[in-house]
């Protein structure tokens, strides 16, 4: 079975953009050390952290991000309240594309007209802070007195790049297992005990195939394909990159088993075949599959779905060990050409102010990266996002290697080599492996790695 349908509307594929390596736009013709590099950026600003407040005179602040999709009306409410409380800052919010922002960021840094505060993916700190685009952060950090116990460890621990910490998290923004409840029922299954081991996940599938139902359709892209793939490498034991990057770890036994499983799907028919974008949260919200993995953005589509019966849960065990792809928004303060104190303290007022206030934020579709938000008994309300923040210490990043995000594209092609061409996993991924390989080498040099 074919589904050709691409509808962009539900794509949350923007999100991705850092994780996808779009970022690299933006780092193709600089570098951290050489000539490429931020120029004349003005020196670190203290500015005490923002712990005390801000009582200078009134500034204004500009605030880039990509939150294009329907998280953004949640961020602009939070900045209209941060600017009622406080009348000396008025932060303007500026929203684009990502691969726009990416794009549009570091020349706009270099001219010295970047924005006071942004947001970055988690993969792309690095490499923005070896090109000098965003500055250091330690003063905020040291300053409230943050530390990994304030913050879930992974995305705390992702904002240091070389030693330094360049951004504080927001959130993360886990994959997880969506279920169509009526599907689950027509195809023979319990439709309140979704499968959550390796044996109960392909029983089921294999009941519902004996009905007439494909149970979860395999995507090829990217978005949700890779990044299934991705989590089931790390449940099987594996990973995408040694620690340093200097490997690329995704053509091992744990790669290997990943996709053969992805793949099989498809070839054991328990998923459609050559689906397009998109078609597989379209099939589960259409009736026409059971199982979806996707980000915990899909909570919001999902509940404007009339009448769906649907539910969440954590990723299902497939592979032996608990784990899931994730994403991370960071507030970053992108490097000035000239230092201008009363900002600089502005900015981080509204940065450490903000990154209290998440639990709003959840609301848009995300788990905030604040224990103190996350264990808050409002967020535990938020029974569906809570649920995938039980996967929090069982989430991965890539590693914070500058030029990360430029290997990916060399990943997603062999996904897509195996799931929608039906090639050989372990041949697609080796040869992948080889060209991200010097990719990888060729950002070490670039980057001073």
């Amino acid at each position: 079975m074919t589904n050709t349908t691409s509808p962009s509307p539900l794509s949350r594929r923007t999100v991705l953009s850092g994780a996808l390596g779009l970022a690299g736009i933006a780092g193709l013709a600089a570098c951290g050390s050489g000539s490429g590099a931020v120029p004349g950026q003005a020196p670190a600003v203290s500015a005490g952290g923002g712990a005390t407040g801000y009582a200078g005179p009134k500034v204004a602040l500009q605030f880039w991000n990509g939150f294009t999709g329907g998280d953004g009306p949640f961020m602009k409410r939070l900045v209209d309240q941060f600017n009622s409380e406080h009348a000396n800052i008025a932060v303007s919010m500026n929203t684009m594309q990502w691969a726009d922002y990416y794009a549009k960021l570091p020349a706009a840094v270099t001219a010295g007209k970047g924005p006071e505060i942004g947001i970055m993916h988690v993969d792309s700190v690095a490499t923005n802070a070896a090109r000098n685009v965003i500055q250091p952060l330690d003063d905020v950090a040291t300053a409230l007195k943050l530390d990994e116990s304030d913050f879930a460890p992974v995305p705390w621990k992702a904002g240091v790049y070389n030693g330094k910490r360049y951004s504080i998290p927001l959130d993360v923004h886990p994959l997880g297992f969506f279920y169509n409840k009526t599907v689950m029922e027509k195809g023979g299954i319990d439709p309140e005990k979704p499968p959550m081991t390796a044996d109960e996940y392909m029983a089921a599938l294999e009941t519902m195939k004996g009905k007439g139902v494909e149970g979860h359709w395999a995507s090829p892209f990217p978005f949700t394909g890779g990044l299934s793939i991705q989590s089931l490498i790390y449940q099987f034991g594996g990973a995408l990159f040694s620690d340093d990057a200097k490997q690329v770890l995704w053509a091992d036994d744990a790669g290997v088993k990943a996709v053969t499983w992805f793949q099989d799907l498809v070839t054991k028919g328990y998923s459609a075949g050559k689906i397009a974008q998109d078609a597989d949260i379209v099939a589960l919200q259409n009736g026409r599959t059971a199982f979806n993995w996707n980000g915990i953005w899909t909570i919001n589509t999902l509940k404007e779905k009339s009448g769906l019966e649907w539910g969440v849960a954590p990723l299902p065990n497939i592979g032996g060990q608990k784990a899931a792809w994730a994403g991370s928004h960071q507030f970053v303060l992108p490097t000035m050409r000239t230092s201008d104190e009363n900002k600089q303290v502005a900015a981080r007022v509204f940065l450490n102010w903000i990154s209290t206030k998440s639990l709003e934020w959840a609301k848009g579709g995300q788990v905030p990266a604040r224990n103190s938000v996350r264990d808050s008994a409002e967020f535990k309300a938020l029974t569906d996002q809570e649920t995938l923040a039980t996967q929090i210490d069982d989430l991965h990043f890539p590693p914070a290697v500058a030029g990360i995000g430029d290997a990916m594209p060399e990943f997603d092609k062999a996904v897509n080599a195996a799931i929608l061409g039906g090639q050989d996993p372990k041949t697609v991924l080796s040869d992948a492996a080889g060209r991200a390989t010097k990719i990888l080498e060729a950002n070490a040099k670039k980057y001073g790695g």
